[in-house]
């Protein structure tokens, strides 16, 4: 459970709280959306393309709704309007079963729900850059809720069957919902002073443009292509492990185990993170990544899944958070929603090539389709390694 009730009057309390729902819907998404899909005679491939056509919407809408919310009073009064639409479009799944349907409505579903994180995480982001506080230690809550969702939630599933499917997803969205309007203000009060050190040496502009060199953009997209095989676990994972014969039991626990070894990751990040630069942190996603994938590629026992799907700390935790703080360090306040909305664009829009791809691999080479992710990820080494070169960092945290 987030932070305790009789501590709601904390910003990050609050903002806890919210964290802890933001991947619930995708928890339940990851779990039995494939599954369900293939319920339904979807083949491998066209389920490829329904995880993939919400990527390519948000690539439009992830700056343009960054954009937006950066030129708001708060980003408060953005994630309650997009959490509100996310929890009233997946309804419409109910009224059809046919693949051209099923495309539409998900799309707009993964859409709307996709929107949310990178407009809470730069806002929290910057809040707690303010205040002094731990942003690890907020935004794991976003973790553990997932853990929650994949193994709780997914074990009810497993229990109630695919019908149900639809009933807890639609739940998650509206849980989410309702806690947004507990979230606090993130922006600072007009001539608020800061607490001392959080702020950049660096001179700022407020342009996004203008920071959008080569060695600041490399190590995005080696993210982007580390994150483009977590999005492949997420779709596909489930449906693979099943058709492996892998337990349905097994699978909420083995999607959960993941965030499990993240959230331990952010809770302690305090303790070692300013040790380590923030492309370092991308470069040990990319190489974590690299053994994750390759060791799925050969159909390992439930046994070894486990163990290798706690890299996910690596892979997507360390990852992520190397880009957060990145860009947090090398852009301004004014666009910190639109610089995180190019980097989620980035991330999508290698996830939907990821997925189309991958979608068909699968139906041809089965699980060794994660080879796929072996040179993805071997790329993403060699950009961090070159945005190094470019533009060394100037100290712990860039």
């Amino acid at each position: 459970m987030p932070p305790a009730l009789s501590r709601l009057d904390t910003p990050e309390a609050r903002a806890s709280l919210y964290q802890f729902t933001v991947y619930l819907p995708g928890a339940v998404a990851s779990v039995y959306l494939g599954i369900w899909l293939s319920q339904h005679g979807i083949p491998a491939d066209q389920i490829g393309l329904i995880n993939a056509l919400p990527m390519l919407g948000l690539l439009v809408l992830n700056m343009v709704i960054g954009r937006i919310a950066d030129r708001a009073d708060d980003w408060r009064t953005a994630i309650i309007a997009i959490s509100l639409v996310a929890a009233i479009v997946p309804f419409a799944l109910y009224f059809t079963t046919e693949f051209w349907g099923i495309l539409l409505i998900w799309a707009l579903t993964g859409m709307s729900n996709g929107l949310v994180a990178p407009i809470i995480d730069a806002a929290t982001v910057r809040m707690t850059q303010r205040n002094g506080t731990d942003f690890g230690a907020v935004r794991a809550w976003a973790t553990v809720g997932y853990v929650v969702g994949a193994s709780g939630i997914g074990i009810l599933l497993t229990l109630l069957g695919p019908s149900a499917f639809i009933t807890l997803y639609i739940l998650m969205t509206v849980l989410r919902a309702t806690l947004g309007f507990l979230l606090p203000r993130f922006r600072a009060p007009a001539a608020e002073p800061t607490v001392a050190g959080v702020t950049q040496a660096l001179p700022q502009t407020a342009r996004l443009k203008d920071s959008l060199k080569l060695w600041f953009v490399l190590p995005l997209i080696a993210f982007a292509l580390v994150n483009s095989s977590n999005a492949v676990i997420g779709s596909f994972g489930a449906l693979l492990w099943h058709q492996q014969g892998i337990p349905d039991y097994f699978l909420g626990p083995l999607l959960g185990s993941a965030a499990i070894g993240e959230a331990v990751l952010m809770f302690a990040w305090r303790r070692f993170g300013g040790r380590v630069t923030a492309r370092n942190m991308i470069l040990a996603a990319a190489i974590a990544g690299l053994l994750r994938f390759t060791v799925l590629a050969f159909s390992p026992p439930v046994e070894v899944l486990f163990a290798v799907q706690l890299l996910h700390a690596f892979s997507f935790g360390m990852g992520y958070f190397g880009v957060v703080h990145f860009i947090a360090n090398w852009t301004h306040e004014s666009n910190a929603a639109e610089a995180q909305g190019f980097a989620n664009m980035l991330n999508q829009g290698a996830a939907m090539v990821m997925l189309i791809c991958f979608g068909w691999l699968v139906e041809f080479f089965g699980s060794a389709a994660f080879y796929s992710s072996t040179v993805t990820c071997s790329i993403a080494i060699g950009c961090v390694l070159l945005s190094l070169k470019l533009r060394p960092p100037k100290d712990a945290v860039r």
